[in-house]
C-alpha cells in the first residue's frame, strides 16, 4: 500500500470540487466542506470550488483535485474524463472504472463475469414488465444515494416504481429482493476496512434514512462472527477487483442465509466525518485527515 509520504499536502495546492448538477448535490456540499476542513488541519492550502453545472473552471495549477461530487457528472466518469484531458491529478478512480462502477447494469455484468455473487437481475425498458417473481427491487441504474430505488412487494407497486425510474433514463434495473443484514465495506487500495452494519429504524435504507439524523443505527465493527467477517470482506474485495478499482470505494453487501451478495459499489462515497467510510476508517485507527491524505496518496499511485 502507498505510504503517506507519497503525498505532502503542504507542497500541493489543493482544490476541492463539490456540489455539481445531480440529485446528490446537497450531500456533496457537506462532503466537500468536511474534507476541506480536514485537509486544512494538515497545513494544506485548500481552495473550495462549488460547481452548479458541467462547466469546469481553470484549475490547471492545482497540485491535486479532490473530487467530492457525488452521483451524476462527478462519479460517472464525465468529470474524470475532463480532468484526464487537462492532465490534472485528481482523487478516486479514472474515467473508465468510474463509468462502470456508477452504472448498476455495467457493474452487474462485471460482477457476473468475475463470479462475484449478486442478486438475480434483469433489464427493462418502457412498456416492459418484470419477469422476476415478487418481491423485487426496481432501480434507476445511474443514480446514487438510493435515488430511484423502489422495493416492490405487491403488483400494484410495480407501475409507479417503473414510471419513477423512467424519469432518470430509458433503462431500468430489476433485482430479486434478498433479505438479510445490510452491510457496507470500505476499501482503501487493497485493504478492506472494518465492516459497518446498517440498521434503519423503519423501512429500508433509502435517501431519507441515510440523511435524517437518528433514523438509522450504524454498528462498526459489525457484530459478525469471524467467519462471516472474512466472507463479507472477501466478497467486497472480489467486487473491487472485478471493476478494476485501485483507490477507494464502499461496497454495499447483503448477508443472507446463503452468504454475502454484492448490491452495488460507490466510488465517491459520503465523506463527512459521520459518513460510513470515515466511520469504518476510524474503527481501523485511521482518523479523518489521515484518511483524506491516504486517498490522495493512493490516487497519485494509481496514475503513476
Amino acid at each position: 500500500m502507498t505510504t503517506l509520504t507519497s503525498f505532502e499536502p503542504q507542497k500541493h495546492p489543493l482544490v476541492v470540487l463539490k456540489g455539481g448538477p445531480g440529485s446528490e448535490r446537497e450531500v456533496s456540499l457537506r462532503s466537500g466542506a468536511s474534507v476541506a476542513e480536514a485537509l486544512r488541519s494538515t497545513g494544506a492550502i485548500v481552495n473550495e470550488i462549488e460547481l452548479t453545472g458541467r462547466d469546469l473552471p481553470s484549475i490547471e495549477r492545482a497540485g491535486m483535485v479532490f473530487n467530492l461530487i457525488h452521483g451524476t457528472f462527478g462519479e460517472d466518469g464525465e468529470l474524470q474524463s475532463l480532468l484526464e484531458k487537462r492532465g490534472i491529478p485528481f482523487t478516486g478512480e479514472g474515467s473508465a472504472a468510474s463509468r462502470i462502477a456508477f452504472d448498476k447494469i455495467l457493474t452487474k455484468k462485471a460482477l457476473g463475469s468475475a463470479s462475484v455473487p449478486t442478486p438475480r437481475w434483469e433489464i427493462l425498458h418502457a412498456g416492459e414488465q418484470p419477469s422476476l417473481h415478487l418481491p423485487i427491487v426496481i432501480k434507476a441504474p445511474r443514480q446514487g444515494s438510493s435515488v430511484g430505488v423502489h422495493p416492490v412487494h405487491s403488483s400494484g407497486e410495480i407501475a409507479p416504481a417503473l414510471a419513477d425510474c423512467l424519469l432518470y433514463g430509458d433503462e431500468i434495473l430489476v433485482e430479486e429482493l434478498v433479505t438479510g443484514r445490510e452491510l457496507t465495506v470500505g476499501i482503501l487500495g487493497d485493504q478492506a476496512l472494518p465492516i459497518v452494519e446498517i440498521r434503519p429504524h423503519e423501512g429500508f435504507y433509502d435517501y431519507t434514512n441515510k440523511y435524517t439524523k437518528g433514523a438509522t443505527e450504524y454498528l462498526v465493527p459489525a457484530p459478525l462472527t469471524d467467519a462471516e467477517t472474512e466472507a463479507v470482506q472477501k466478497v467486497a474485495l472480489a467486487a473491487n477487483r472485478a471493476l478494476g478499482l485501485k483507490v477507494y470505494c464502499r461496497v454495499d453487501v447483503l448477508l443472507s442465509r446463503e452468504g454475502p451478495t454484492v448490491l452495488e459499489i460507490n466510488t465517491i462515497p459520503g465523506m463527512t466525518e459521520t459518513s460510513l467510510l470515515p466511520k469504518a476508517a476510524a474503527a481501523a485507527g485511521i482518523d479523518f485527515p489521515t484518511l483524506c491524505l491516504r486517498i490522495a496518496a493512493l490516487s497519485l499511485a494509481a496514475r503513476a
